[in-house]
């Protein structure tokens, strides 16, 4: 670095500038600007973490292996005791209500109405079933050897009425006596079926109450 400047004037040492002529002394090398760094784009957090749906109980249906296993011990116990004339309506709404409390009692879920109702549709179904078999077991045996007709010719009190005589003829032929047994079941399996889904919407209610 030189002592004075080209004008005379005697510099300082390390002097950028003549303090005379101003004159720079020596080349400034001006720092090179720091490259910006690029802004890392952070997803916004979300105001509220999103809440996790609660799983859905299973369907009430014949896959769900809870709901069939409460019917098949509450629809043998009831069928048992529906052979007592006085008892049999009444037990089936009774299959249908327990199946539900059972089910509360097995699960924790509070069933509404209208699982309730499907809950003692399966219920019924399986009574029917039960009942079916045992009608079957029973009848078929003693419609072969004729005694249908003849116990209703026994229970009937005027036997000899013509609408009475074609009812009896008609018992006493296989497509007639099959006619009449296909007729029953069908009205057990309305019957059945219909007070059980009555039941289950009887214990939905219920519990749903007791639960409030």
């Amino acid at each position: 670095m030189p002592e004075f400047c080209t004008c005379g004037a005697q510099l300082p040492p390390d002097s950028l500038f003549c303090h005379k002529c101003g004159k720079p002394q020596r080349d400034v090398i001006a720092p090179e600007p720091e490259p910006e760094s690029e802004a890392e784009l952070v997803p916004p957090l979300p105001l509220s973490a999103p809440v996790a749906a609660a799983p859905q109980p299973p369907a009430l249906n014949f896959h769900n292996l809870v709901a069939v296993r409460i019917a098949f011990i509450v629809a043998p116990i009831a069928f048992l005791l529906s052979w007592v004339p006085a008892l049999n309506l009444v037990l089936w709404i009774a299959a249908g209500f327990l199946a539900v409390f059972f089910h509360r009692r097995r699960t924790g879920v509070l069933l509404n109405v209208r699982a309730g109702v499907r809950l003692g549709w399966i219920t019924g179904v399986i009574m029917f079933a039960i009942t079916t078999v045992i009608f079957t077991l029973t009848i078929v045996p003693l419609a072969a050897n004729g005694g249908i007709a003849a116990l209703f010719r026994q229970q009937l009190k005027n036997p000899t009425d013509p609408n009475v005589q074609e009812a009896l003829r008609m018992l006493e032929s296989a497509p007639g006596l099959a006619t009449v047994l296909i007729a029953m079941l069908l009205m057990l399996f309305v019957f059945i079926t219909l007070l059980s889904m009555a039941g289950g919407a009887l214990g939905a209610k219920f519990v749903s109450r007791n639960h409030s």
